[in-house]
């Protein structure tokens, strides 16, 4: 829920880091009994979404796996995205078809509270935590991104109804490029961007309408520029807020509390991928959400 997800001057060719894989051990949670669990199936749809390098509004479809849970450390949580698009966004096979896009974001907390055993709160902050996790996208485009992204540093969990976490995280972030400009002669297909500061804000506000069960819930992250791009051009600071307001539908339906929601959601993105110029970098587009927990 992929997630989420997630940096000199010349770009050089760079290997995978191994430290992705040793970040993904390090980041396993204890064996520990849950406090609490949440696993939900969602879809999203949405007409116009955008693309670099196309002006074509895009139609996808999105499915979505999304867990968090917590446990007496901290917390865990996970989102894979399947994306697929419509033939405005081609696949690198030429075919009508739409490219596939698969985008996976895991995040792990450690919370000061349950480390420490402390009770206090600080002023309108519930707890603090270090939260670290990574990014992996892949997609069957012609620009085929193969981004990766490792993350870091402190969050702010504020004491309201529901959740409302900001993270200030260190980012480092590694990608691909299959177009022929990244080909070039001094461009390479590989790239490691500079180190840059990341803001994450996640939120659930739960109220109630007429008696039903209603929740303000959304994603959005600032990405700080991240030094040069695949063709040495400067890269732009990037932005995504995506909100929605659910209705537990589900008890209407079937009295079943917390089963089945739908709503109404919304995606504004700017400077896609760091993009600074060029079309399809600015997506705007309302979108319909349902998520099926279980």
């Amino acid at each position: 829920m992929p997630p989420i997800r997630l940096p000199r001057t010349r770009p050089s060719r760079v290997r995978r880091p191994r430290t992705l894989a040793a970040l993904c051990l390090a980041l396993s949670a204890p064996a520990y009994a849950a406090d609490w669990s949440d696993t939900f199936i969602g879809y999203r749809f949405g007409n116009a979404y955008q693309e670099p390098g196309n002006n074509r509004d895009i139609r996808k479809q999105i499915l979505t796996l999304n867990h968090s849970s917590a446990y007496r450390l901290g917390s865990n949580f996970f989102v894979l995205d399947y994306l697929r698009s419509n033939g405005a966004d081609p696949s690198s096979s030429g075919a009508d078809n739409g490219a596939t896009e698969f985008y996976l974001a895991y995040r792990h907390q450690l919370q000061w509270k349950k480390l420490s055993g402390s009770t206090a709160d600080f002023g309108p902050i519930r707890d603090f935590s270090l939260q670290a996790g990574f990014d992996v996208e892949t997609k069957n485009s012609a620009f085929s991104p193969a981004k990766r992204m490792l993350v870091i540093g402190p969050t702010a969990q504020f004491d309201v109804p529901g959740y409302l976490n900001l993270a200030l995280l260190y980012a480092r972030e590694w990608g691909e490029c299959g177009l022929n400009p990244c080909r070039q002669a001094g461009n390479s297909n590989s790239v490691a961007f500079d180190p840059f500061p990341r803001l994450e804000l996640a939120w659930g506000l739960p109220f109630q309408w007429a008696g039903l069960p209603l929740k303000f819930q959304g994603y959005a992250f600032y990405n700080a520029k991240k030094g040069k791009d695949y063709q040495n051009r400067d890269t732009a600071a990037e932005y995504l807020i995506r909100p929605s307001l659910m209705a537990d539908i589900g008890l209407l339906a079937f009295k079943a509390k917390n089963a089945l929601w739908l709503g109404l959601g919304y995606e504004l993105r700017r400077n896609t991928y760091g993009n600074s110029g060029g079309p399809g970098i600015d997506t705007n587009t309302p979108s319909l959400n349902l998520e099926w927990h279980f």
